[in-house]
């Protein structure tokens, strides 16, 4: 699997999540074993790069290589501006939004919105690609099968984004009126993937290694994007790289690893975020690792309510020195619920 002159070792991809992939979740993904991460999508409006949102959506520092960048608009100077911008705030490999669902973004006609408009999709495709070209960056698109299950147009548009000399394509198998709704469907991928030449990534409803070799078997695509599935469960991308590579299921993480997970991930964030906003900003990935294991529902409201980072984390490793280190956390390998 190549993006431009970049080569991931496995197929396995973190999908861009707002308020969710931030730097230090990204790290930690990498960490566990995915090849690549896409961050939270920058805005393109200059004057929204200063604020403090978007200055934390640009710090790339100690993050491996390539390091994405995901870009959101709907003017093709104005992202291309933002692509030359966040190339030299360290970004190597520049992703387009045209996937987002969320009301806020569609009603400023940017992100799935685009989908209504092919002739727009082409204008920013060749705008920004062609702003990147000179710098060596390659430019990769993420986006649905398209507005709604009455109007997919994911193979022209994909057909487009070839043309314009898009990079790879990232293709999750809802239309944008499906939100996240139901299941995911794999025969558009399948018909893009046969449409294309550019290497294709397969994103939607993945939480199991089983689940990925089925996917990348019926369509065809090069790679896999697991979004929603590796919210409290970063170890699913070594599982799933091993078990494509092998064909065989690595341990479930211990509850000594996950402790070491768990706090390792808190420290970096509320390093990055501050005690303030890290403190009520982590509470969400506490649940997500949390939640579905045993007695894990007498911890969680005293750990919500807590106020600084020391009871925070000190409330955790309590809780854990109540389990023994090497006992796998039962659903540590279960699919993660959608």
């Amino acid at each position: 699997m190549r993006i431009g002159s970049w080569t991931l070792p496995h197929p396995v991809c973190v999908a861009p999540m707002a308020g969710v992939t931030d730097r230090p979740y990204r790290r930690l993904c990498k960490a566990l074993g995915a090849a690549y991460a896409v961050s939270e999508m920058a805005a393109s409006n200059p004057r929204l790069w200063d604020s403090v949102k978007t200055s934390r959506r640009l710090d790339h520092a100690g993050e491996p290589d390539p390091v994405a960048v995901q870009i959101a608009g709907a003017d093709p100077d104005m992202l291309a501006e933002a692509a030359v911008f966040n190339i030299r705030k360290g970004a190597r490999i520049i992703d387009i939004n045209m996937g987002c669902p969320a009301k806020k973004v569609c009603n400023v006609a940017s992100g799935s919105a685009l989908l209504r408009n092919e002739d727009l999709i082409a204008r920013i495709l060749d705008r920004v690609v062609s702003s990147c070209m000179p710098l060596g960056v390659p430019v990769t698109l993420k986006t649905r099968t398209g507005w709604d299950r009455d109007s997919r147009n994911a193979v022209r548009v994909a057909r487009l984004a070839e043309d314009c000399g898009i990079a790879a394509l990232a293709l999750h198998g809802r239309t944008r009126c499906d939100l996240y709704a139901g299941e995911a469907e794999y025969d558009t991928i399948r018909e893009v993937r046969a449409a294309i030449r550019i290497p294709l990534i397969a994103n939607g409803d993945i939480d199991t290694p089983e689940k990925a070799r089925q996917v990348m078997d019926y369509t065809g695509a090069d790679a896999i994007m697991i979004g929603r599935a590796a919210q409290g469960r970063p170890w699913i991308f070594r599982e799933i790289a091993h078990y494509l590579r092998h064909g065989r299921h690595l341990p479930a993480p211990t509850y000594g690893e996950l402790r070491e997970h768990l706090l390792e991930h808190l420290e970096d964030h509320y390093t990055f975020y501050g005690e303030h906003t890290g403190v009520r900003s982590a509470r969400k990935h506490i649940g997500w690792y949390l939640g579905e294991l045993p007695g894990a529902d007498t911890l969680l409201p005293g750990v919500m309510a807590l106020e600084t980072a020391g009871e925070q984390t000190a409330a955790l490793a309590r809780w854990f020195d109540d389990r023994a280190a090497d006992t796998p956390a039962l659903a540590a390998s279960a699919p993660t619920r959608h």
